[in-house]
């Protein structure tokens, strides 16, 4: 089994954190503009029912280049935060393995 550097683990997680937040933030901003930005898109249709409006809208190249760059913001938070939990286990499991070996040494010295 591979060494597992629990320091190691924690610098990422360090390192990354704020990468994480500023995509989470970046995402979250875009989620919400979208609302805004189909009403825009609604308000420059030339159509007068508000499903021809809304079709508009949705088709409109500017929705579908927003709705694409949710899309890549929201790859890049999940990247980041698999990442991260990834690191999370690593330390998991190098604070398991060192209880382990301190109970086996334990059961050692008591034979």
């Amino acid at each position: 089994m591979r060494e597992i550097d629990p320091n190691k683990c924690i610098d990422f997680i360090l390192e990354n954190a704020g990468k994480y937040a500023k995509a989470k933030g970046e995402l979250a901003q875009l989620e919400a503009f979208k609302s805004s930005l189909k009403a825009i898109m609604m308000q420059k249709a030339n159509e007068q029912t508000i499903g021809a409006q809304e079709r508009e809208a949705y088709s409109s190249p500017q929705y579908k280049d927003h709705c694409k760059a949710i899309g890549i913001a929201t790859h890049e938070v999940e990247v980041l935060r698999l990442q991260i939990k990834c690191a999370e286990l690593r330390w998991e499991t190098w604070r398991t393995q060192q209880a382990n070996e301190r109970q086996f040494d334990k059961m050692i010295r008591n034979q």
